[in-house]
């Protein structure tokens, strides 16, 4: 019997990243998820989380696939994709029905027909829906109701957040994967899965916030009591900061992402005066010696300008500096050295890198936070597929997880078949 594979693509602006999982026991008799490969590979065709060229975001995403099959030496054949870009909205919902049995009580179909009803929303023009995730139940006026299912009453309610996105851009995301031969299980918000992968239950109830500091977007998620509060993509990342020191330092874009990649830091006091750097050594065409002050200067005021958009964000929930676990940094742009000072002097909450948890892995990548998205997208498949899942999770996303069905049936049909 093959043993079953998980499987999760994260198409950035910056790299296609794949992450590939199974399940292994451990020694309490439970399972746990093994990550068996995560490969990353540069990304063309894609900016700002939006394809903007099919052809090279298709041969972008099939070089991943290929050298995750080289590495973990099993055939992928599908997996849960991630989405992200600012076209991306959440908006809140409620569903309203009435409970028509005589004596009362409130079944699991009760509860998928209010979720239903929420759904029920008024969706700009060309948007689709990609998740419906139920916040809290109200029965009967009583709220906070987490799980309805069994409780009495005849009126049921349901908050819910609905997550949105540009039906032009689902469909060219699911294109380029499916040009490649690939099945796509499902779309998942990409903010989303990474909470998944860096984001323990305990925060969630406390009160955290997910910042995913990607290349050119940054994502976030504001969880409370255990649910969705809030999220955002924000059209500002680190290739910003590599902008801002090719301007500052007159140099190539090409240079100034070495700088940032070796130099660059967001924390300008611990930075000697007398440092300097030639930029001949990092490839420009001749010698010219910078500060690294300077470059730290420039590095810490866009980080700022990151966090700031951040707080503005988590004022409009009333959230602001009110966290009690603080703010968890992921994504490649959260590796900067200094990154995690920048933010929690303009957030004034406690900050951490966030790496996987609940995973385990002899592959060093694993800890990478570029790669915390991938991985999530694998746990996420886990909670709605794995026969030992989150059954709660499954039973919400699994049904409500968006139109993807119709969006992409017709897509499936064309081009499954087809290799690049």
């Amino acid at each position: 019997m093959t043993e079953e594979i998980y499987t999760g693509l994260d198409v950035g602006s910056h790299a296609v990243r794949v992450a590939v999982g199974k399940l292994v026991p451990t020694s309490d008799g439970k399972e746990q998820m093994h990550i068996i490969g995560a490969v990353e590979v540069p990304s063309s065709g894609v900016n700002k989380g939006t394809i903007t060229n099919l052809e090279d975001a298709v041969s972008s995403v099939s070089r991943a696939l290929e050298q995750a099959e080289r590495i973990t030496g099993v055939p992928i054949n599908s997996a849960w994709v991630g989405i992200s870009g600012g076209h991306i909205i959440s908006q809140e919902s409620r569903g309203v029905i009435g409970v028509g049995r005589s004596d009362g009580e409130i079944r699991e179909e009760d509860v998928e027909r209010a979720i239903e009803a929420a759904r029920t929303v008024a969706t700009p023009t060309n948007y689709e829906i990609i998740h419906v995730i139920p916040k809290s139940f109200i029965v009967d006026g009583q709220r906070g109701v987490k799980d309805p299912v069994g409780m009495n009453g005849i009126r049921l309610e349901v908050d819910a957040l609905i997550i949105q996105g540009l039906g032009s851009q689902i469909k060219n995301l699911t294109k380029a994967v499916y040009r490649t031969g690939m099945n796509i299980e499902d779309l998942v918000f990409s903010i989303l899965a990474t909470a998944e992968a860096v984001v323990s239950d305990r925060q969630k109830e406390l009160g955290v916030c997910v910042v995913n500091i990607g290349a050119s977007t940054t994502s976030l998620v504001v969880y409370e009591e255990g649910d969705v509060l809030h999220t955002s993509v924000l059209p500002i990342g680190s290739d910003h900061i590599t902008s801002d020191i090719a301007i500052g330092l007159r140099t190539s874009i090409d240079v100034a992402e070495q700088v940032k990649l070796r130099y660059a830091t967001c924390t300008p006091e611990e930075v000697n005066k007398k440092d300097e750097i030639n930029l001949a050594e990092l490839g420009a065409p001749e010698d010219e010696i910078v500060g690294r002050k300077f470059i730290a200067d420039i590095t810490q005021a866009r980080a700022q300008e990151i966090f700031e958009h951040v707080d503005k964000e988590l004022k409009k929930v009333e959230r602001s500096g009110m966290l009690p676990a603080g703010v968890i940094l992921t994504g490649a742009g959260a590796k900067l050295s200094g990154m995690s000072e920048a933010a929690k002097a303009t957030l004034r909450l406690p900050v951490s890198l966030g790496n996987a948890i609940g995973i385990t892995s002899v592959i060093d990548r694993a800890n990478d936070p570029g790669l915390s998205t991938a991985i999530g997208l694998v746990l996420w498949g886990y909670n709605i597929r794995g026969t030992k899942g989150n059954g709660n999770f499954g039973k919400i996303f699994k049904s409500f997880g968006g139109n993807m069905g119709k969006v992409t049936s017709g897509l499936k049909k064309l081009f499954k078949s087809i290799k690049p």
